[in-house]
């Protein structure tokens, strides 16, 4: 019974990835909520900005991702290395380095800038404000005006749901270990826990899903002791809703299951553990860059 759920498992993860992450026509289309007109910006002049907390030369995890999206991107629209000016490790609780960072990006001449973590929504609201002829568009958050600031991100919780389902399939111990940013406060994790709960309770109405919050997006030291802390209580499958690859490489060290996410994190974790669906939920990451293409197709249009 369980292989065969298995085997469905892996046809819908395919399916689904398509579905939550949009396709080239609607990337095509654009997004048709943005209301006001951008004057045209001819392509050897467009030059982008890319805000990251992270470094995606560490080749996992959230960064790395989102920085795929950004160079899929660079390659559809034909952009040029010097037309993508990117900062790195950016702290998203840091407001004095969120606004030099971006205003940093303005001062090279980017006119679209891409903050990809939550914590930059509000400092990227402002200088959106400070500045109308630059195009915003924000990861993971809720906020829009209208004219240049957006927000995009995939449909993860539907991912995390198959996620819990192969994690329900998994456990021996009916303990499942879950470390993520934050709790029921943000409705990114909220959803994402619950869909994850109910993936596993789908298959095995047994389990216990565990969670530890961190408090923070970005907290390598942590998430590998909350991964810990969470194997030391007998959990035997660790999943996670944070930016490095650190709780599957301490679920590797312990001999348990990890389910990831961001990224394929087998380059990580690679003994064998490793339910993959990281790269499902890097898929609908990279993703969301189809549907800003549209976008900025819009702007090179005047549209």
């Amino acid at each position: 019974m369980k292989k065969v759920l298995s085997i469905l498992l892996a046809l819908v993860m395919v399916v689904l990835c398509f579905a939550a992450c949009g396709n080239t026509q609607d990337a095509d289309q654009g997004d048709k909520t943005q209301t006001a007109t951008i004057a045209a910006i001819p392509k050897d002049q467009l030059k982008i900005g890319v805000i990251h907390i992270g470094d995606p030369a560490d080749g996992s995890g959230y960064s790395y991702t989102h920085d795929l999206g950004i160079q899929g991107m660079q390659k559809n629209l034909g952009l040029s290395d010097d037309q993508i000016v990117r900062q790195l490790n950016i702290s998203d609780s840091d407001t004095t380095a969120i606004r030099n960072a971006i205003e940093d990006c303005i001062a090279q001449g980017c006119n679209v800038i891409f903050g990809t973590s939550y914590g930059y929504m509000d400092t990227m609201e402002a200088l959106a404000n400070e500045h109308p002829d630059v195009i915003f568009s924000h990861g993971t958050g809720y906020k829009s005006n209208g004219s240049n600031l957006n927000n995009y991100f995939g449909r993860i919780y539907q991912a995390r749901y198959l996620a819990g389902i192969a994690a329900g399939l998994k456990t021996k111990t009916n303990k499942i270990g879950y470390v993520s940013a934050y709790g029921t406060e943000l409705a990114e994790t909220c959803s994402g826990i619950n869909a994850f709960a109910l993936g596993v309770q789908s298959v095995n109405p047994d389990a216990v899903v565990y969670v530890k919050e961190l408090k923070s997006w970005f907290d390598p030291a942590n998430e590998t002791a909350y991964a810990e802390a969470l194997i030391n209580m007998g959990c035997d499958v660790i999943s996670q809703h944070c930016d490095t690859a650190n709780p599957q490489i301490a679920a590797e060290k312990a001999g348990v299951f990890g389910c990831g996410y961001n990224s394929d994190m087998t380059k990580s974790a690679s003994d064998g553990n490793y339910l993959e669906l990281g790269c499902l939920l890097h898929r609908c990451r990279s993703g969301s860059y189809r549907r800003q293409m549209g976008r900025i197709r819009q702007l090179l249009q005047g549209r």
